[in-house]
């Protein structure tokens, strides 16, 4: 790569004198520019040194890879003349330009808050799903599966007590998570959520007199929005109580005086009125689901994935637990939003893919599979703003054809009863009687989205999307480049099949499922990522290392067998400048498989508010077979991850 050339063309395909602002991290340039609509888009697309393209908090991010986007990134500062920037600068340059969203702001706010306690809400729902599938006659014939086998009648009755129990102690869940989020102490926040649903609630005597006061004794159980705003008075309360107490006593009688007066608000003021608001919303959505019907679910698929390009889709997990807590008490279908969101990601991944059979850009085939996959598996961003955004049509073609099927699902009232995979694998969580009807709509999402996609794209766009032009200045350039790579194709013929190992104890999971999406459209390449339980990072193959950040959140090793595999811990820790990273290694050095590569301090970066995921990607990708993830991989350092497979010689 001719680091200077590239430099170049990214500054006269940006603008010159459209720049604002640069800096670099471990992947890519950032930039920050005064009008992102001058950018010569089709330009970048076609440079054979960007790896890719995309636009996220007020930055213009460029790919270029590890290694040689600091080479890059030093001439792009030469030609331009601007000042070098770290990237919490450039954010602080963003942000500056960037006009305060208050409606988004909340919902940033409510998705912080419902987004950790998703997965019990899953537990709870799936197992309601369960029950009711034992429990529902009509399945298999005119009784139950219970009826029909009553030695299971004990197991239905302990799995519904499980079921029910993540939504009846939902305040629970809500006020810690909450609690979290406002900066209060967790624990009190859950003290709150269990005052709120303690079982003396609702007895007998359902009032309290207090100085002529009748409170009413209301057992919030099941409820989301009451517990947000007590928590929200406590964190208020806490936060005062600890700067004007002294430390000799601030241990003590915050927590009492915080608890107590947040109770009684709680009871006389919060707890009516805003119960009284979370009944008036969720009455409000059935009203007008049952009032719409296909047409309102129709309505719905339209727009829904435009809605998730805008990130107001973070705010439907609030109004989904309400939706789904009426459920569990009897009341109301069930859960539409999430049949509505697996019409629309199954819609996006089947653009996708009509767009794998109509390119012959190698770039975007291998990225339109992958993000195809993962669209169908419920994670759409990858397809969104990798793929159908770029192009557009397969865009609204996808928006057309998840219409078409949510507008189905609602007519034959297919509902969920519990929060999941909003894709193929959403079946799981769909109310037991409706599977095959969801299945159907499934397939017409799929079918019609494909078929739009491909029929207009092949008669209308075909150029655009099929070929893959080399700008006609830098065409010499390219041949040379083009030369250079076929006389160090040898180099490939030394590829080797191999397993990368991890790097660190933890979780292992796709790369799809990573908050960033240059990692989750593996634009870098394909690979893993492990969500870490320690601190230490291990080298996971022999090799040499050809990276070692100063700020040490990043390495590059060349295995042996010619792999090479870009350890990123963490996203966007390179703000950190190092801090909580120490590292033991330096550029050139020779490394065994399960040496120490250096240390970050999980818990200090969760606490600063940094994703500590770590993710492993071979950035050679395009040189081998194949490269994928080892399924049922361990969560032990040293255990296999990735495979990597070599063409055949």
């Amino acid at each position: 790569m001719d680091h200077k050339k590239v430099a170049e063309r990214v500054i006269k395909d940006v603008g010159r004198d459209n720049i604002i602002a640069a800096a670099h991290c471990a992947t890519r340039l950032r930039l920050v520019l005064k009008d992102d609509s001058k950018v010569d888009q089709k330009a970048l697309d076609n440079d054979p040194d960007v790896k890719g393209t995309f636009k996220t908090n007020g930055q213009y991010q460029v790919i270029i890879g590890p290694g040689d986007v600091n080479d890059v990134y030093d001439e792009f500062i030469k030609i331009t003349g601007l000042k070098e920037l770290s990237t919490e600068d450039l954010k602080k340059v963003a942000e500056n330009g960037k006009k305060k969203n208050p409606v988004m702001d909340f919902i940033k706010l409510l998705s912080d808050i419902f987004v950790p306690i998703i997965p019990a809400l899953v537990a709870g729902g799936l197992l309601m799903a369960l029950n009711n599938f034992l429990t529902s006659p009509g399945l298999f014939g005119p009784k139950a599966i219970v009826q029909m086998v009553p030695s299971i009648a004990g197991l239905s009755s302990m799995i519904q007590i499980m079921s029910a129990a993540p939504f009846i102690f939902m305040p629970i869940l809500v006020g810690m998570s909450a609690a979290k989020r406002f900066g209060a102490n967790q624990f009190l926040g859950a003290t709150i959520g269990m005052i709120m649903t303690t079982p003396n609630l609702g007895g007998a005597a359902k009032f309290w007199d207090i100085f002529g006061l009748h409170v009413a004794q209301t057992n919030y159980q099941y409820q989301v929005i009451p517990v947000l705003v007590a928590v929200w008075i406590l964190s208020i309360l806490e936060k005062k109580f600890h700067k004007w107490l002294p430390s000799a006593v601030d241990f003590t009688f915050t927590p009492l005086l915080a608890i107590m007066i947040t109770g009684f608000l709680t009871f006389t003021i919060i707890g009516p009125v805003f119960k009284g608001v979370s009944d008036a919303i969720t009455d409000a959505i059935v009203w007008l689901y049952n009032t719409t019907g296909a047409f309102g679910m129709g309505v719905f698929g339209l727009s829904y994935s435009a809605i998730v390009t805008t990130g107001l889709h973070q705010s439907f997990p609030a109004v989904e637990t309400q939706l789904l807590a009426q459920f569990a008490q009897g009341r109301g279908a069930g859960d539409f939003i999430f049949v509505t969101a697996c019409m629309a990601n199954v819609a996006q991944g089947a653009a996708t893919f009509a767009v794998y059979f109509l390119t012959k850009n190698e770039k975007m085939k291998g990225l339109a599979s992958s993000s195809g996959v993962s669209a169908l598996l419920g994670i759409t961003e990858p397809a969104l703003f990798g793929v159908n955004l770029k192009y557009k049509f397969p865009f609204f073609s996808a928006l057309i054809g998840s219409g078409i099927a949510a507008a189905f699902a609602g007519f034959m009232h297919v509902t969920a009863a519990a929060l999941g995979s909003a894709g193929l694998l959403g079946f799981l969580s769909i109310y037991p009687k409706t599977i095959p009807m969801w299945a159907v709509s499934v397939a017409i999402s799929f079918v019609a989205s494909f078929a739009i996609t491909y029929i207009y794209g092949k008669g209308h766009l075909k150029e655009e999307v099929a070929e893959q032009d080399v700008p006609v200045q830098d065409a010499t350039d390219y041949a040379e480049e083009t030369q250079e790579d076929e006389k160090l194709g040898k180099e490939e013929l030394s590829l080797k099949d191999e397993v990368i190992y991890s790097p660190v104890d933890g979780k292992p999971e796709s790369l799809t499922k990573v908050n960033d999406q240059v990692f989750s459209a593996k634009l870098m390449g394909d690979g893993a990522a492990v969500v870490p339980t320690d601190n230490t990072i291990y080298s996971p193959v022999s090799g040499t290392i050809t990276i070692a950040y100063e700020t040490k959140h990043a390495y590059g090793i060349k295995s042996d067998d010619g792999a090479e595999v870009l350890i990123h811990i963490g996203l966007d820790t390179v703000n950190l400048k190092g801090e909580h990273f120490e590292s033991f290694v330096k550029q050139g050095q020779r490394v065994e498989k399960g040496d120490k590569l250096g240390t970050a301090d999980i818990e200090a970066l969760k606490k600063a508010g940094y994703d500590t995921t770590v993710m492993v990607v071979i950035t050679n990708t395009a040189d081998y077979a194949s490269v994928s993830r080892i399924t049922d991989a361990g969560d032990k350092h040293g255990d296999d991850l990735i495979a990597v497979t070599a063409h055949e010689k």
